[in-house]
Order: structure tokens, then C-alpha cells, then sequence
């Protein structure tokens, strides 16, 4: 449970944690109030982080600290998301069906409950993310998942911030483990407004995904669009060849033709050629 100056929410999240799980951790990451102590007091083990690193750099914590878990529960300690849902979450793993559950609060067109201009931002997340890792998650920003102990090992944590939401489903789809989507419910109320600044959160979120993307998607990076632009150069170029040869000369057109064509040939063989890259590096990893 990564926790950042929540004392209002902490005690009631944690309580409501124990009543499903074996062992509760929050990760104190570099809280100014009194979060790490009423954690501690409602029965949490509590580590901390003696500056504020990020939700990922607390997710990494947590995570080291449970390697000999069978399964692992993260919630966010703002209260959003409700203990009394992390049944559903076990589930699947318990019956083999799944190595890791997203809960999603958009599951069956639901999650009417977001603010509008988050979930206008959620959408355009959820979308890079799916391309990114060849998934189809409807909430790739969700806070409450569920893992199998044996996961452990492919996640590799890089991101320090809430980029970690999309790097964990994009590592797992990476492994081929399986991965399903339960329904949950979220309550916003006085959380509603994030920590971060909503746009350059998604922003640095957005960005993040797309640099992991010329990683695990170069085709859809680089290849698709460089062959469009190519496409178009070279009948761009047969067009102005054909004014041409009826004495009509449009020079800088014909310039500009040849290099939409010369520049997209160059971006769709990059895009093959770290698509072959990376998927020698995932094997010679062992994915």
C-alpha cells in the first residue's frame, strides 16, 4: 500500500485490509504528516522512504518486502477503493484462472463516477498503453490489483511515478503471463482531485508509455507510419513526374515528395529493425 500524506484515509484502508489479507505493508513514502504512525497504529507494518520518491519507487519497496508471498494485494490508500473488494481480486488467481487481476472501474461501461476531464485523460492512457503491450485493459490506470507471488520477478520497476500503473501490464503482457479484468467500484468524494496536476500527470504518464512503445511496439512506432509516409511520397512523386512530363515543372513540390518518401522508408526500416532488437533482447531475457 504506497501511502504519501494520508492520514485522513490510512487507519480505515488498512483496517478494512486486514480483514482479507495475511500481512498489510504501507510504504511511507517521505510523508510531511502523520500517515506512517496511524498506519503502524491501525496494525500495519510500515517501511519508509525518508523523501518522497514516487508511487513506483513505493511500489518497488513493498514489493521486495513480500517475495514470499503467494499473493499480493496492492491498494491505493486514498480511500478510493474499497478493502471489502479484494475478493473479488483473488479470486482468479486463487483457481488458476489468472496470474495477475486488474480491477477496473470501467468494466461493462461502467465508471460514471470519474470526474469527466479524468477520464477523458484515462482514455487516451488506456489506449497507448493497450498498443504498447498488445493488451485490451479497459482501466490500465486501476490502483487495486492482484498479483500471483510467482510475477515478482518480471517486474522491472524503472518508473519511479505513477507511470507504474501501465509499465507493470505492459511487463506482464511482455512475460505472457495471463492477465484478467474484475469488475470494482471507486469512490472519489474528497479525493477527487489528484495530487499532481491532472494534465501534466497524464502528459508525463503519456510520454513515458510512448518512449517504452518505440521499445515493445516499434512497428506500430515506426513502421506504420513511416510506410504511410513513404506511400504517400512515392505517389506524391508520380504525380509531379506526370506534370512533368506534360512541361509542367513543380520543382520544390518534387523536392519535398522525394524527401516524405526517402524519410519514411527510413523510419519504417528503423522501426523493423528494433522490432527485431527487442524481440532477441525479450528471448535472450527469457520472456
Amino acid at each position: 500500500m504506497p501511502a504519501y500524506n494520508e492520514e485522513k484515509t490510512i487507519g480505515s484502508v488498512v483496517l478494512g485490509t486486514r480483514q482479507h489479507a495475511l500481512r498489510v505493508i504501507v510504504v511511507d513514502d517521505g510523508s510531511t504528516d502523520r500517515t506512517g504512525e496511524i498506519a503502524k497504529l491501525a496494525g500495519a507494518q510500515v517501511l519508509v522512504h525518508p523523501t518522497n520518491q514516487g508511487k513506483g519507487a513505493a511500489l518497488k519497496t513493498g514489493f521486495k518486502a513480500v517475495t514470499d508471498s503467494d499473493i499480493i494485494i496492492t491498494i491505493d490508500s486514498d480511500g478510493q477503493h474499497s478493502p471489502s473488494q479484494i475478493p473479488r481480486l483473488l479470486d482468479p488467481i486463487i483457481k488458476g484462472e489468472a496470474d495477475v487481476v486488474n480491477g477496473s472501474r470501467y468494466l461493462s461501461g461502467n465508471g460514471k463516477e470519474t470526474p469527466a476531464y479524468r477520464r477523458v485523460g484515462q482514455n487516451v492512457l488506456d489506449a497507448a498503453t493497450n498498443i504498447s503491450g498488445d493488451l485490451n485493459i479497459t482501466d490500465t490506470q486501476s490502483g487495486l490489483r492482484a498479483f500471483a507471488g510467482h510475477t515478482i520477478p518480471v517486474f522491472r520497476f524503472n518508473s519511479k511515478g505513477y507511470t507504474i500503473e501501465s509499465e507493470m501490464l505492459i511487463d506482464a503482457a511482455n512475460a505472457g503471463l495471463k492477465i484478467k479484468e474484475v469488475e470494482i467500484s471507486t469512490t472519489y468524494g474528497d479525493n477527487a482531485d489528484h495530487k499532481a496536476n491532472p494534465i501534466t500527470h497524464g502528459f508525463s504518464v503519456l510520454v513515458k508509455i510512448l518512449q517504452d512503445m518505440e521499445f515493445n511496439r516499434p512497428l506500430y512506432y515506426f513502421s506504420v507510419p513511416g510506410t504511410l509516409m513513404m506511400f504517400v511520397g512515392f505517389v506524391l512523386g508520380i504525380y509531379f513526374f506526370d506534370r512533368y512530363l506534360n512541361g509542367t515543372l513543380n520543382f520544390f513540390p518534387s523536392i519535398g515528395a522525394a524527401l516524405l518518401a526517402i524519410f519514411g522508408s527510413f523510419m519504417a526500416f528503423t522501426g523493423l529493425i528494433l522490432h527485431s532488437m527487442s524481440r532477441m533482447i525479450i528471448r535472450a531475457m527469457g520472456k
